[in-house]
């Protein structure tokens, strides 16, 4: 036997095979395709992921419905009042400050006492919330909006006060014989209207404050008919095309808006508002589902709540 042939032979079977190396075009090519791979996938990471502004928004909204309920378990389940324009000045005027908010928002910089309500720190902390609020004023204000008016920058203002609005379904509307003090909606009076926690039927679909755009709100007062074809008072569109609300439950969620027909542009005016689409539409069932609408003849919830 040729034993220099069966090593040989033996040597030779347990080779390992080597792979061929990329060449360099064929490792730009990958470098390129990966680059493609990362523009195509970055923006819908991003407007999937709630940013920081986003996260720090729904944490003083949360803080702030912490309060609310506090308030309410003082004062025997009763609920913060909630009122419009006149009647939230008339408030300041007096120096009864018994509203959850005591401010009006506006784009303008007058001495007078709505403008001046705007960025006045002691009417908002000297309010029914005050207290339960330790006197801190940013949970009243999303991170997201820092928005002042061509006047208001003139007239050396840092900021507004206040970017969240309520639900119109909760709280005095007034001290007078409005509907809410019959327990029904001031804007909607076949529906009913909460006075008190207990009356909310499902308090973890519905919601209490919402994140307003700049350009619509005013009052503190979040008010949609809902046989509307367009928004009345409009959401934030903010984060991502999206905004904040809280639940009375204490929890929040981020709601990116399907439709052009539900988010703005800011322009320091009030926006021509746009008839829904089919998406517009869509975005308005999810509001109304969670506004806690109930027929006060059968205490039916509508609109799918």
């Amino acid at each position: 036997m040729n034993l220099k042939r069966i090593q040989t032979g033996r040597v030779a079977s347990n080779r390992t095979h080597q792979p061929p190396a990329f060449t360099l075009i064929e490792l730009v090519v990958v470098l390129l395709m990966v680059a493609l791979l990362g523009l195509t996938l970055v923006p819908g990471v991003a407007k999937s992921r709630p940013n920081t502004k986003a996260i720090q928004c729904q944490n003083n909204l949360r803080q702030f419905t912490a309060a609310w309920a506090m308030y309410s378990a003082d004062y025997n389940d009763r609920v913060a009042n909630n009122y419009g324009i006149d009647q939230t000045i008339q408030a300041i005027t007096a120096k009864l400050f018994d509203n959850w908010v005591n401010n009006v928002m506006d784009w303008t910089a007058s001495a007078s006492t709505e403008d001046r309500s705007i960025t006045n720190i002691a009417w908002v902390t000297g309010g029914v919330l005050g207290k339960y609020l330790g006197s801190v004023t940013s949970v009243y204000q999303c991170p997201s909006d820092k928005y002042l008016s061509p006047l208001q920058l003139a007239a050396g203002w840092s900021g507004r006060l206040r970017s969240i609005s309520m639900n119109s379904t909760f709280g005095r509307f007034s001290t007078g014989s409005d509907p809410t003090a019959f327990g029904l909606n001031w804007g909607n009076q076949q529906y009913v209207q909460y006075l008190k926690q207990a009356r909310v039927p499902k308090p973890a679909r519905t919601w209490l404050v919402i994140d307003e755009h700049p350009d619509s709100i005013n009052d503190g007062y979040f008010l949609n008919t809902p046989d509307s074809t367009s928004w009345g008072d409009i959401p934030s569109s903010l984060h991502n095309g999206g905004c904040s609300l809280s639940f009375t439950d204490g929890h929040t969620e981020l709601k990116r808006w399907q439709s052009p027909t539900s988010y703005y542009p800011v322009q320091f005016s009030y926006p021509v508002t746009r008839n829904f689409d089919i998406l517009g539409r869509a975005d308005y069932a999810w509001f109304l589902s969670r506004t806690g609408w109930v027929s006060a003849s059968t205490g039916q919830g509508m609109f799918g709540y």
